[in-house]
């Protein structure tokens, strides 16, 4: 049974759909912390509903990236975490975070990786006018993601397609996809 801490910026859907899959069983970890850089953001609710503490924080009222992670790797030492999850975690990981969980950080993005990189990927892919998006699932790296890619999905691309149901057919798929794909990574 792994640890892990769950980082967020948004909503928390991922968060939710993570939480709901340990609680059936299908994803062998704890939740043992949130980490959100939004105060107000949803994720903490959903935090808060489920139990799970949460380390809120603004980057605003930190001097340097370096001096908030240093922070966040304190509470995630302290809670024994193995593994950092990405789920609509809006900022760079830093050399703090890589460097203390090299190869155990792991983000969802939601696009085809290497296409649409960074925010507005589901924007980008329909200005783009591509026939094809879906989600990607990897380890991260010290780029704007750019890691080894773990597993992807793709959803086709209707013509009729609008930013709001393009993003429900990818929410649909990384709620499915992101559990499956941290346990099996966990098993190994």
């Amino acid at each position: 049974m792994k640890n892990i801490a769950i980082f967020a910026s948004g909503s928390g859907t991922n968060f939710q759909a993570i939480a709901d899959a340990v609680k059936a069983d299908k994803l062998s970890a704890i939740i043992k912390l949130l980490v959100c850089d939004r105060p107000g953001a949803f994720s903490i609710d959903r935090a808060i509903k489920e139990c799970i503490p949460a380390f809120v924080f603004s980057a605003k009222e930190y001097e340097s990236k370096e001096e908030y992670e240093t922070e966040i790797l304190q509470e995630l030492k302290e809670l024994e975490v193995d593994y950092v999850i990405l789920a609509g975690y809006m900022r760079l990981i830093g050399p703090t975070l890589l460097k203390s969980y090299e190869g155990r950080i792991i983000n969802i993005h939601p696009s085809l990786l290497p296409a649409f990189p960074g925010k507005d990927a589901i924007g980008q892919a329909l200005n783009a006018n591509v026939k094809e998006s879906g989600v990607t699932i990897h380890f991260v790296d010290e780029g704007m993601d750019t890691g080894p890619i773990i597993a992807q999905q793709s959803v086709l691309i209707s013509e009729e397609e609008t930013m709001e149901s393009l993003q429900a057919k990818i929410h649909e798929i990384e709620h499915e996809l992101y559990p499956k794909i941290l346990q099996e990574v966990f098993k190994k």
